[in-house]
């Protein structure tokens, strides 16, 4: 991904309050169910730093990353890039709704350019990539805890 491509925007509805979705995106427990399990730890606050490792079987991304706005309950953003690897992102999540029902909008900015020349690190990727954690794990684990 790189600085002059659109930002990667994924937006879904889901059948549960907002209150809980909240939870599920800043709770480190829920997160760990439809996010990353290998998140050591994570804190919805300004300044918090953390890092993991995801292996994809073909190399390791050491993400790391460091929260820069928080809005409890309704939203939360973070700076995010991989050590040893060029390329900064902000991952912003932004959270309405009532008690009935809510809507995720995520947004991925990216801030320094990314390698070109890894697959991983495409714009095709990336939005694949949220595709998958928003409109199936996210929702798929929200149905399983709503019901």
């Amino acid at each position: 991904m790189r600085k002059d491509e659109e930002p990667v925007v994924v937006v879904q509805d889901y059948p549960c309050s907002a209150a809980l979705l909240w939870e599920a995106i800043t709770d480190i427990e829920r997160m760990r169910h439809w996010y990353f399990d290998s998140i050591a730890e994570f804190r919805a606050e300004v300044g918090f730093k953390t890092r993991f490792d995801v292996d994809t079987g073909e190399r390791i991304f050491p993400h790391r990353w460091e929260v820069v706005e928080v809005a409890p309950g309704r939203k939360i953003a973070y700076d995010w890039c991989f050590d040893g690897y060029p390329g900064s992102s902000l991952s912003i999540f932004e959270v309405s709704g009532d008690d009935a029902s809510s809507r995720l909008t995520l947004s991925c900015v990216v801030s320094e350019d990314f390698p070109d020349d890894i697959a991983e690190f495409t714009r095709d990727s990336c939005l694949s990539g949220w595709n998958y954690f928003i409109k199936d794990r996210l929702k798929t684990y929200l149905q399983s805890v709503s019901q």
